[in-house]
C-alpha cells in the first residue's frame, strides 16, 4: 500500500511519516526519497512491511522532476534561505545588469547531462559516521567529494532580476540547492535556492497527490495507491 503525498513547508519528511503512523495505526511507514523541510511536494509514504521494502525503487533509481526558485545576487553557507549570508564581492553587483534572459538561456543548457556536483556541506552525507551538517553547525572545516548526477532537462519558466524559476528533471541524488549555488556561479553573481516544490517522480506527478491534513483515520485508506 502507497500514499502519494502533497508535503506542506515547513515540516520535515520525517514528521510526515510520524503523523501518517498515527492516523494508520501501521508501524511499518516509510517514505521514498527526503524533501527538505521548506519543501513542498511529491512524497511517496509505503504503508507496511511489503511496501516499505520497495521504496529504495523510487528513492535511487527514479528521476525526480522539480521548480525550483532562485535568488540571484548572493550565496548562503547552506545554499538555501535558511543559511547565513556570504559576503557579496563588488564584482557581483556590478555583473547584476549583464544577466539577460539569453545568458541564462545559455547558463542552463550548460548543465545539461551527466556531471560531478559538491553536494551541500549542510547536507545529511556522512563524514566518518557524522553527517556534514552537523559537523558544519559545530564550524568543522571539510570538503564533501563531488557525486555523479544527471540532468536530463532544465528550462526557464520565469526570470525577473533577482528571481529565477527553471523546471529541472534529474537522477537521484541530485541536489537542487547545490544546482542554483552553481547556476549563480556561473552566472558571476552567485546564487541560492529560495523554494522547491517536488512536482514529479518517475511517472508520478504531484496531481494525484493528497494534501497531509485532508488525511484521518477514517479514509485514509480511501488514497491507497498501487505501484
Amino acid at each position: 500500500m502507497f500514499l502519494l503525498i502533497d508535503k506542506p513547508r515547513g515540516i520535515t519528511s520525517h514528521d510526515v511519516v510520524t503523523r501518517i503512523r498515527r492516523i494508520t495505526g501501521e508501524k511499518k511507514i516509510g517514505h521514498g526519497g527526503t524533501l527538505d523541510p521548506n519543501a513542498t511536494g511529491l512524497l511517496i509514504i509505503g504503508v507496511g512491511r511489503e511496501s516499505t521494502k520497495r521504496l529504495s525503487e523510487f528513492s535511487d533509481k527514479s528521476d525526480k522532476k522539480y521548480e525550483a526558485l532562485i535568488f540571484l545576487g548572493e550565496e548562503r553557507d547552506t545554499d538555501d534561505a535558511e543559511g547565513t549570508k556570504a559576503t557579496k564581492p563588488k564584482s557581483q553587483i556590478s555583473n547584476n545588469n549583464k544577466i539577460t534572459i539569453s545568458k541564462i538561456k545559455n547558463i542552463l543548457v550548460s548543465f545539461l547531462g551527466e556531471q560531478e556536483q559538491v553536494p551541500p556541506i549542510y547536507s545529511a552525507i556522512k563524514i566518518k559516521g557524522k553527517k556534514a551538517y552537523e559537523l558544519a553547525r559545530r564550524g568543522r572545516k571539510f570538503q564533501l567529494k563531488p557525486r555523479r548526477v544527471n540532468i536530463y532537462d532544465i528550462r526557464l519558466i520565469e526570470y525577473k532580476y533577482p528571481y529565477l524559476r527553471v523546471f529541472v528533471r534529474v537522477s537521484s541524488g541530485t541536489y537542487i540547492r547545490a544546482l542554483a549555488r552553481d547556476i549563480g556561479r556561473k552566472l558571476g553573481v552567485g546564487a541560492y535556492l529560495l523554494s522547491l516544490r517536488r512536482i514529479g517522480i518517475s511517472k508520478l506527478s504531484v496531481d494525484t497527490a493528497v494534501d497531509l491534513d485532508s488525511l484521518n483515520e477514517d479514509n485514509w485508506r480511501d488514497y491507497i495507491v498501487s505501484l
